[in-house]
């Protein structure tokens, strides 16, 4: 296994924060060089330069926390923030259609991201809200960020009820089959949980930056969500 560091997308995405407030979670997980930062569409240009200077990747949120805006919507953000720079996307699905069966309206909607991404080398990540589905609303939703030409799904914003757990991340990678990789995400605060999922094949964790510290192995972990 890699160093736990490399799969940390460090999330400082509290929609209250100011920028000092944001400045000192930058300045609590730089030590620790995260694979990324997760920011808010705002903090774009702020964030852009410190990213830079440290090797670290630039991640934004699209469609976030809801993932219902029109899909026109979400494809006039991604292309805004791949000419902004970013490095990866963390888009929400809109997983009221997931729940509804509306499979055609899903893939139609993460396409309409991917089309921007895709030609950009940005990585695409799919985020589910997975304590909202069913198992096989969870499968199928894989599927469909499959055909999409998404490269990551991911399970929760941290925001909306309860993040990963051993059973949704298990069945997302066994779905994935190796075609898509896997980022739980949400309330993953012990080293122990990160190292478990890493070990069940999952390429990359989100987690609250306020936890970094803990998980890289210094300091207590904080009990802070996104």
């Amino acid at each position: 296994m890699n160093p736990i560091n490399t799969y940390l997308d460090a999330a400082i995405l509290k929609p209250e924060m100011n920028r000092a407030e944001v400045q000192a979670a930058v300045d609590l997980c730089l030590p620790f060089h995260p694979r990324t930062f997760c920011v808010r569409p705002a903090d774009i240009p702020f964030f852009k330069p410190i990213c830079k200077a440290h090797g670290i990747g630039l991640c934004v949120v699209l469609g976030f926390p809801h993932g219902d805006q029109l899909s026109a919507s979400k494809a006039d953000e991604a292309d805004r923030y791949v000419e902004a720079g970013v490095d990866e996307i963390d888009m929400v699905a809109n997983f009221g259609w997931v729940r509804s069966g509306m499979w055609t309206e899903v893939r139609k909607d993460i396409e309409a991201v991917a089309a921007m991404t895709i030609p950009a080398g940005v990585p695409l990540k799919v985020i589910f809200e997975t304590v909202h589905l069913h198992p096989e609303e969870i499968r199928k939703l894989v599927e469909v960020c499959v055909d999409a030409g998404a490269q990551f799904v991911k399970t929760s914003t941290g925001f909306n009820g309860d993040g990963a757990n051993m059973e949704v991340v298990k069945i997302m990678i066994e779905a994935a089959a190796g075609r898509i990789e896997v980022k739980p995400s949400g309330g993953i605060r012990t080293r122990e949980q990160a190292e478990v999922y890493v070990h069940m094949g999952a390429s990359r964790l989100g987690v609250g930056f306020g936890s970094v510290p803990g998980l890289c192995g210094d300091g207590p972990v904080s009990s802070d969500s996104y």
